[in-house]
């Protein structure tokens, strides 16, 4: 992969970014970029990314609010990877009965789901970023900005995911994240009302 095409992969969200410190300092981005990479199918709905913070990280996702379909899609291609693993290597994916999927990332562990949506919140960006965050840690919810976990706010879209990975199935999860989203847009046009926005 060239410099362009790698530059414009990031600029549309699909690739990881290099230069994390978090990453750095842990070592994970020292055989960058030999050692990592991306795949994804032609219409960028499903990507892998193999060796960013996670071994392997397997996302579906695409514009509107279809959230079934982009679950659909990541199951199946779940299997589909951890089928040609198996045939490839003789070895499943990495499982701990009690713990569930084992990741290099401590956040991740348990099912490793992180259900997400980005989403316009003008009404909670007047209030703060403080406030947002103390409502989304009552829903079970955190808060990002759309460049990930490091890459800060700006304006008033945000990407809201479920917080936890651990103790719940991957259905759960995911409506956990719907109920908490569907919430949090119901308040925030009240507050565009009660704020004039």
């Amino acid at each position: 992969m060239n410099e362009t095409v790698r530059q414009q992969l990031v600029d549309d969200h699909f690739l990881f970014v290099s230069g994390d410190p978090n990453l750095k300092v842990a070592g994970m981005e020292r055989d960058w970029p030999e050692g990592r990479g991306i795949f994804h199918n032609k219409e960028k709905t499903f990507l892998t990314w193999v060796n960013e913070e996670d071994q392997l990280r397997i996302i579906s996702m695409e514009k509107g609010g279809d959230v079934k379909g982009v679950f659909d899609r990541l199951a199946r291609g779940i299997k589909a990877v951890g089928d040609s693993v198996k045939a490839e290597s003789g070895k499943d994916f990495m499982m701990s009965e009690k713990y569930g999927y084992i990741h290099s990332c401590p956040t991740n562990l348990g099912t490793g789901m992180r259900a997400s949506v980005h989403i316009d919140l003008p009404g909670w960006t007047k209030l703060g970023l403080k406030v947002l965050q103390a409502r989304c840690e009552e829903l079970h919810l955190q808060p990002r900005g759309t460049r990930g976990e490091s890459g800060g706010q700006t304006g008033v879209t945000y990407d809201i995911s479920n917080k936890h990975r651990l103790g719940y199935s991957e259905v759960e999860l995911v409506q956990k994240m719907i109920d908490g989203v569907n919430m949090l847009y119901k308040e925030d046009v009240a507050l565009c009302q009660a704020h004039g926005i």
